[in-house]
Parts: structure tokens; C-alpha cells; sequence
């Protein structure tokens, strides 16, 4: 049975041992569907060869320690008391440009769930309890970026009711072949 817990920031250390790491083997190019706030289609291409990405491999969580945190929340899911996934999410932080500089916007700035433990609800019951935190602190809407490489996460959000809202090819100097997705929820 999954128990979902919300801990303070300083369990950080502990939720970085969940891998966020996974398998790219197809990536979604984003066609406008009429003009551009009418939405976007996703179009799945294959990769080949598939290779590993692993976010955590560039800045391990640990680094977001750098930023002021104390209105982050860490969002944890323990099975058998192991710990087996998490979700941070972030409101009320001006020095985030992704909240662009608004009290009432949330933002889902992480969730993984352990290889183990992935495609069995885990990260929808996350989900469930960012999205009840965000209306908890006075949010309206939530925010969520992913990349064209990140399929199952675009799968994942769009199923949870986000709705893709903006792509922008060479956001990651370090990933030229990345485009970003930032995906929005009205809550």
C-alpha cells in the first residue's frame, strides 16, 4: 500500500535517491493546431538508438538548496516505509522566473517515482497531493515543464487534465536537440 506524506525541504537529500532516470526512445514534435494558443498536436517520432536520460545527472537535487525553499513542499511516497517516489512543489518564489513573478501560480518543479514502482499510480496520487497543496496556499493554476524526450511525462500530465500551453525549441544550451513543454492546470 502506498502511504503519500508531505515533508519539509529538508528530506531532500533522502528524495534524491529516487531515480528519475529513463529510457528515450521516441520524442514528440509539437505541431500548432491553428494559431498557436488553439493548441498544440503531439507527434511521436522513434529514436534510434534509445538512450538514458537522467535530469539528475546535470544538478542533483540537492543543488536547489542554493534557492530560498521555505515555500517549496516535498510531496513523498513511502511503500512498506520505503520511500518510492516524490513530487516538490513551489509557489510564491520570485527568483523562480518559471512562476513569472505570480503569487497565484504553482509549480510542479520535480516528480519521480522509482523504476520499480512506475505505471502503477504512484505518480497520480503525487500528483493528486500537489494539486491539493497548490489550492491550499491560494493557487489557480499549476505549472509543469517537461521535454520532447520526456514522452511518458507528456503522456502522463496531459491524462492528469494539463493542457500544453507553450514549446520552446533551444530553451537548454547544454541539450540543443531538447525542446521545452511547459504544460498548465487551472485548478
Amino acid at each position: 500500500m502506498i502511504m503519500i506524506k508531505e515533508e519539509t525541504i529538508t528530506a531532500l537529500g533522502e528524495y534524491a535517491k529516487v531515480s528519475i532516470a529513463f529510457t528515450v526512445a521516441s520524442r514528440y514534435v509539437a505541431v500548432p493546431v491553428g494559431a498557436a494558443s488553439q493548441g498544440w498536436e503531439l507527434i511521436k517520432e522513434p529514436i534510434d538508438p534509445p538512450w538514458i536520460k537522467d535530469y539528475d545527472g546535470g544538478e542533483p537535487p540537492t543543488r536547489w538548496l542554493r534557492w530560498d525553499t521555505s515555500n517549496w513542499r516535498l510531496i513523498s511516497a513511502f511503500s512498506n516505509g520505503s520511500r518510492v517516489g516524490g513530487a516538490i512543489v513551489v509557489h510564491d518564489s520570485p527568483e523562480l522566473h518559471f512562476l513569472e513573478g505570480r503569487k497565484d501560480l504553482a509549480a510542479l518543479w520535480d516528480l519521480r517515482v522509482s523504476p520499480a514502482c512506475r505505471r502503477q499510480g504512484v505518480g497520480a496520487r503525487l500528483f493528486e497531493h500537489v494539486v491539493g497543496y497548490a489550492k491550499s496556499v491560494g493557487c489557480v493554476e499549476l505549472k509543469i515543464e517537461t521535454q520532447d524526450v520526456n514522452v511518458n511525462a507528456c503522456d502522463f500530465y496531459a491524462k492528469q487534465g494539463c493542457r500544453l500551453v507553450n514549446v520552446i525549441p533551444d530553451a537548454y544550451p547544454g541539450w540543443p536537440d531538447e525542446v521545452e513543454f511547459d504544460w498548465m492546470l487551472k485548478l
